[in-house]
């Protein structure tokens, strides 16, 4: 067998060149103590380590929005203690104004605070983050969440979509709150009425106060479906109280029908969840007994919630004239069941047949109630509603209808109202200052309700950034032990990677030797 000279060299060259680069890896291994520096000198560890690095950086996105958020709930919480401060003060300010020393005037200084503090809590409501967005819009981040209407009132702007970040692989936490979340949901306790029958004439002698629900479960649960109540006075110590059906439910309530209005909280009728306050003003030359008695007997009051009230417009491009009016929840079952939260379309299909639609209206809309209204009838019945009818309809014709209902009151509403009852003139009329204690008291209430909502959201606030503080200690354990891992798999032993150095080193001077010595052979030298 022959061995040319050129074989011999190919392989000591190819030897030495493997062991150069050997001593020039281990050289840089040892240099920058890095054991991994391609995915060739370990291809498992290389692919591990890229999947920690991607580990490694979503965890610092993660710390990011922890961050974020922690700053954005911080800046939540101090505009909700900020709104909740303003609502004590409002309330203090209701207490003092049912001062009966008050004159008209103090109460007109009083409701010039409140007006004040009213927006004041407009403008936090309306309060932008750091970014220039508006904190309680939802997800119409541009739009402010609150808007004073011509008449006073409030409307909500924003949506029900609250932004969130993702804190970890499976934790998302919201990074703030909308104004309906806030206020929208705080429940009305000025949702009932007194009404005087006739043939009595409401002059301040006798009277019973709106109402205040106290117990949202009860009123909810037996209240409603007993309305209208009524309460007849048998003399200026007794009473009764029937319900729709003439039942006599007298006996539920606490003192079986008997009062005293000469003492404070012995005049209070507490039925199904509502108190309703007795007012006698019979003046201090009327004794009490038989006088009293003949004052009082046979005034009769109906007690029940009040109506939703509705609102009501034509659409420009009708081709009649007609109009729909009024509003009058006549099935309060199909209404509950039926009528859409966000207010409806009737829009009629001839002149008499119409279709009732969930606003907003769409080509692609579905019906939800079909009716046709009789020959000669001046009004329609739609999702539980009774409107009346001006003129005659055309096919086509649409009208919208929005419904507001007392179930809940904002903070602005109220304050809005306390402002306009502290304005009406009471120093001369009984009637007027029991309308204004009616109007404070449900104010108070309100106020307080309002505040206890927004309490929630702050607990709900705590609760998140104690999620946020929990959740940031573990991505910092994840971070430290990726940081190990990492280390391990891509860092080199100094004290081995100097025995490969040394070793690397002896077989790159073998192989130089060995090279220099084969550089010299040749097969005619052996022949």
């Amino acid at each position: 067998m022959r061995i040319s000279t050129q074989q011999y060299f190919d392989t000591s060259s190819s030897k030495y060149q493997d062991n150069y680069s050997g001593v020039v890896k281990a050289q840089d291994q040892a240099s920058s103590g890095v054991r991994v520096q391609t995915a060739s000198d370990d291809p498992v560890a290389a692919a591990q380590l890229l999947m920690l690095q991607q580990q490694k950086d979503m965890l610092g996105q993660y710390n990011g929005n922890i961050t974020t958020l922690q700053n954005s709930l911080t800046n939540e919480e101090s505009v909700l203690s900020s709104i909740n401060t303003v609502m004590q003060t409002a309330s203090g300010l209701a207490l003092q104004a049912g001062n009966l020393k008050l004159s008209d005037d103090d109460r007109r200084a009083i409701a010039s605070q409140v007006g004040a503090l009213e927006d004041q809590v407009l403008g936090l409501l309306n309060t932008k983050d750091s970014s220039g967005n508006y904190m309680f819009s939802g997800a119409k981040t541009d739009t402010p969440p609150y808007n004073r209407n011509n008449d006073g009132t409030y409307t909500y702007q924003g949506d029900e979509t609250s932004l969130s970040l993702q804190v970890s692989s499976n934790l998302t936490v919201a990074a703030g709150d909308t104004g309906k979340t806030l206020l929208e949901s705080s429940s009305n306790t000025g949702r009932t009425q007194a009404t005087l029958l006739p043939p009595a004439v409401n002059d301040g002698t006798v009277g019973i106060s709106a109402g205040l629900v106290t117990s949202g479960t009860d009123y909810a649960k037996s209240f409603a479906d007993g309305q209208p109540y009524k309460l007849t006075f048998a003399s200026s110590t007794q009473y009764s109280v029937t319900d729709n059906a003439g039942n006599d439910v007298t006996s539920e309530i606490t003192g079986n029908g008997t009062f005293d209005a000469t003492k404070e909280g012995a005049s209070s009728v507490n039925l199904r969840g509502v108190k309703f306050d007795i007012r006698l003003n019979l003046g201090a030359d009327v004794a009490t007994g038989a006088p009293s008695d003949a004052l009082v007997a046979g005034t009769a009051f109906t007690l029940e919630s009040k109506p939703d009230t509705f609102s009501l417009s034509r659409t420009a491009s009708n081709a009649s004239t007609a109009q729909l009016t009024g509003g009058q929840v006549t099935n309060q079952s199909a209404y509950a069941s039926t009528f859409p939260n966000s207010g409806a379309v009737v829009k009629f299909t001839s002149g008499n047949a119409y279709e009732v639609y969930a606003q907003p209206y769409t080509a692609n809309s579905k019906t939800i109630a079909t009716g046709t209204m009789l020959t000669g009838a001046t009004s329609i019945t739609a999702a539980g509603v009774t409107f009346g009818v001006s003129g005659t309809p055309g096919a086509g014709d649409q009208f919208s209808v929005g419904a507001t209902s007392n179930k809940n009151m904002n903070a602005l509403d109220t304050l809005g109202q306390l402002r306009k009852a502290l304005l009406t003139p009471a120093d001369a009329s009984q009637v007027a200052k029991n309308s204004l204690k009616d109007a404070l008291n449900t104010s108070i209430g309100n106020l307080a309700n309002a505040s206890a909502q927004i309490d929630q959201v702050r607990g709900s606030i705590g609760a998140r950034q104690n999620a946020l503080d929990i959740q940031g200690q573990e991505n910092t354990s994840l971070s430290l032990a990726n940081t190990s891992t990492m280390s391990s798999l891509a860092n080199v032993d100094m004290g081995q990677a100097a025995i490969d150095l040394t070793l690397q080193q002896t077989m790159l001077q073998a192989s130089q030797q060995a090279f220099v010595r084969i550089s010299q052979l040749s097969l005619f030298s052996r022949m």
